[in-house]
C-alpha cells in the first residue's frame, strides 16, 4: 500500500500525492505524447528500472488517470492509455514547458502558435465573465471540504 506522503487540506500538495513519486509525470507525459507499451515507454524513458515502471503504471491505474488494454495474451502484454482525468494533466505539461523555455539553459522545448511558429504565453479565462483575465485578477480560495 502506498503511503500519504502529503496529509494537507491542499489541492497542490493532493496532487503530488497522485503524481509526485520520481518518473510518474514523465511516465504519464510519454503515454499522452503517444508511448503506449510497456517496452516502448522503458526505452523512453532511460534509466527507469522495469519494476519502478511496472509500479508507477499499476498506481496510476489504481488512481484513475491511465487505463490498460490487453493487446497480446501470451505472454500477456498491455497498451497504455490516459483516462481523461489523465489527460486534463496536458496543460500541466505545458506549463512546465513553458516554464522551462524561460527558465532552463538549455532549453529542451518550446511551446508554439502551430499557425505562425512564435511561443505561446499561459491564459487565464473566466467562463462565467467570458473573458481572459490576468494572474493580478485571481485568487486562490479555499473551498471547504466535508470529511
Amino acid at each position: 500500500m502506498r503511503e500519504t506522503r502529503y496529509n494537507l487540506p491542499c489541492n497542490i500538495a493532493q496532487t503530488l500525492n497522485l503524481i509526485g513519486d520520481r518518473w510518474t509525470l514523465l511516465v504519464l507525459h510519454e503515454i499522452l505524447v503517444g508511448t503506449k507499451t510497456f517496452n516502448d515507454l522503458k526505452k523512453q524513458l532511460l534509466g527507469i528500472s522495469s519494476n519502478i515502471l511496472s509500479d508507477r503504471l499499476k498506481h496510476l491505474e489504481k488512481s484513475g488517470l491511465v487505463r490498460s488494454s490487453l493487446y497480446s495474451e501470451h505472454p500477456p502484454r498491455y497498451e497504455y492509455a490516459l483516462t481523461e482525468s489523465g489527460k486534463a494533466l496536458e496543460p500541466v505539461f505545458n506549463a512546465m514547458v513553458l516554464w522551462g523555455s524561460e527558465h532552463l539553459d538549455p532549453c529542451y522545448k518550446k511551446l508554439v502558435h502551430t499557425t505562425c511558429q512564435h511561443e505561446v504565453e499561459i491564459a487565464y479565462y473566466c467562463p462565467h465573465c467570458e473573458e481572459n483575465v490576468t494572474q493580478l485578477e485571481t485568487t486562490v480560495l479555499k473551498d471547504e471540504v466535508t470529511e
